[in-house]
């Protein structure tokens, strides 16, 4: 077959599959563009695949690049949609003139990841894991990390801590929680998107935390779960509010999702939930939107943005994300509709 017969047979398959799906031809694709959060990256990347497929004319693109990158390009137009493991302060709210709207679209668990071959199992209590990331315990074997593990053979390992290099989500919600437990970590530390860490190398976004992770003997970091799950990084136990050794799961996530009361706003985060199974370190993740937008991208935004809180909420579970409980979801849809067409054309 010569190139010209091939460029032939290729044009009228190509046509063929455009009429089957009822596709006009010459139709004009849509695109939205998104960046921010790494934490809900695989999610966003895989709803994207997915949704084009029964949407062909929508083009939907997402950039994991940390939740304060995508806030700041967001802000300056640059994107359509921004993702982020926090809610907008009340200065960048205002930089963006009042015009967002924040809509839980995920749920996830931050946990802490290790390397330690060896060991299957491990377990930290509140004070372990805090003095960890204070720079306080050095070594696998220290009295602290034994006492939560008699039965274990903890090496005589020095602990390579591993942090963001980023302004990020899920550093707000990981320093979030540890503030609220820790009156010594709020003071030395504090909490937010940014902070000095006290020790440890840093690595840029949740795949640099975890390819550090990774190749560093004796490492620990906190990254998403199902960046752990997808490396099959083992991931500790960890002490909740109260008390109990809580490993990472579907159960325990939506356990303590179930303990946020979610505000007319959409905005609220628990950082240390009280629940007897509840995982300590789980939250939401949002998108931000505006209020308005030319009539094809708000037709476009609004449909992937449905697709992401229904169908595409089945595909959570398998990249190590959590369903949105259904109240929730429910005031979630509700938010989509204040999209609306601009006024100007």
């Amino acid at each position: 077959m010569t190139n010209k017969s091939f460029r032939r047979w290729c044009s009228i398959f190509i046509i063929t599959i455009l009429v089957f799906q009822g596709i006009p031809l010459g139709f004009a694709i849509t695109t939205i563009s998104g960046s921010g959060a790494t934490f809900p990256a695989p999610l966003y990347i895989r709803w994207a695949s997915e949704f084009q497929k029964n949407h062909p004319e929508i083009a939907v693109n997402y950039q994991g690049i940390g939740s304060g990158a995508g806030i700041v390009n967001f802000t300056k137009g640059l994107t359509d949609f921004c993702a982020s493991d926090i809610v907008m302060t009340d200065q960048e709210i205002e930089k963006n003139h009042g015009n967002i709207v924040m809509i839980p679209l995920t749920a996830g668990m931050i946990v802490l990841s290790y390397n330690l071959p060896v060991i299957k199992n491990l377990k930290l209590s509140r004070e372990a894991y805090i003095n960890i990331f204070l720079g306080k315990i050095t070594s696998w074997n220290d009295p602290l990390i034994l006492a939560c593990n008699p039965n274990v053979d903890l090496p005589n390992l020095s602990i390579s801590v591993v942090t963001r290099s980023d302004g990020s989500g899920t550093t707000a919600l990981f320093t979030e929680h540890l503030a609220k437990i820790s009156s010594e970590f709020d003071a030395q530390v504090g909490s937010g998107k940014s902070v000095k860490w006290p020790i440890g190398l840093a690595g840029k976004g949740n795949d640099g935390v975890t390819s550090l992770i990774k190749g560093t003997p004796g490492a620990i970091g906190y990254i998403e779960y199902g960046f752990a799950k997808n490396n099959t990084l083992p991931t500790a136990e960890l002490q909740n509010k109260a008390g109990n050794m809580i490993p990472p799961s579907d159960k325990a996530g939506s356990c303590a999702l179930t303990n946020i009361i979610i505000s007319t706003k959409l905005k609220n985060f628990t950082p240390d939930p009280g629940g007897t199974g509840d995982y300590p370190i789980s939250g939401f993740t949002w998108v931000f939107v505006k209020k308005s937008y030319p009539l094809e991208k708000t037709r476009a935004l609004k449909t992937f943005l449905q697709y992401a809180l229904t169908d595409g909420q089945l595909l959570s579970s398998s990249l190590g994300y959590l369903t949105l409980p259904h109240a929730v979801q429910q005031e979630s849809i509700q938010a989509l509709t204040q999209i609306q067409e601009s006024a100007t054309k």
